[in-house]
């Protein structure tokens, strides 16, 4: 029997370019994708998880391809809760795919990968002491990042490009800044950075690109096997 994955999104994300990436190891009819905010409308977002006092916000990109800032607490309660409907369905292995912070869920028996717990200490062990420029979509994503990476040796820099409404050229401009501020590796840590986007890099700036969704995916896929 084929393992089953199910991949737990918080807004939207481009399924088509996350899945070639683990169809090469599972077959798609395995693969289910689940979003918690996804397929709602702005308005009924905005609705259910409007931020109120003492709450922490959360940037998603919802389906009208704008971002929008929601309840931490409350996408928190219920990214649980979907994790647990999916666990007693029988997935050997949970995907949540998302590059924020947010609080660390549980499963009984799934596998559950959390990027957020995984990647930071797989990319230090990967650079190994170099100097990591991260490449940020959203200049308010900036002090989540600078605390989610410093688990590495020293305090990676920043530069800020948009993949989803920026073009190839600032994409390339903002790591031509983090080559000039001393950077050495660049890393892409947002679901909107595809494999495209790692490729334009490395074939402009002849530098190594690492892409947190390849990554979070390849060790997803090796639990497939």
């Amino acid at each position: 029997m084929s393992a089953s994955l199910a991949i737990l999104t918080i807004g939207v994300v481009p399924m088509s370019e996350v899945l070639p990436l683990l169809t090469e190891y599972i077959d798609e009819q395995h693969i289910t994708h689940h979003s918690l905010l996804g397929k709602m409308s702005r308005d009924d977002v905005l609705a259910d998880y409007a931020l109120e006092s003492g709450e922490d916000s959360l940037l998603t990109l919802l389906n009208d391809n704008e971002l929008a800032y929601v309840s931490r607490q409350k996408v928190e309660r219920d990214l649980q809760s979907v994790i647990e409907v999916l666990d007693n369905q029988g997935y050997d292995v949970i995907l949540l795919m998302s590059t924020v912070s947010i609080a660390s869920m549980t499963a009984r028996n799934s596998i559950l990968l959390e990027p957020l717990r995984i990647i930071p200490p797989l990319v230090a062990s990967i650079v190994d002491g170099h100097q990591v420029g991260v490449i940020v979509p959203v200049e308010d994503l900036m002090a989540d990042q600078a605390e989610k990476w410093q688990v590495l040796q020293s305090p990676p820099l920043f530069s800020l490009a948009n993949p989803v409404h920026g073009s190839t050229q600032q994409l390339i401009e903002a790591g031509k800044d983090l080559l000039e501020q001393g950077a050495d590796v660049i890393m892409l840590d947002s679901l909107g950075f595809h494999q495209h986007h790692r490729d334009v890099l490395q074939k402009s700036l002849d530098v190594p690109v690492l892409l947190s969704n390849v990554l979070i995916a390849r060790l997803a896929s090796e639990l497939l096997v």
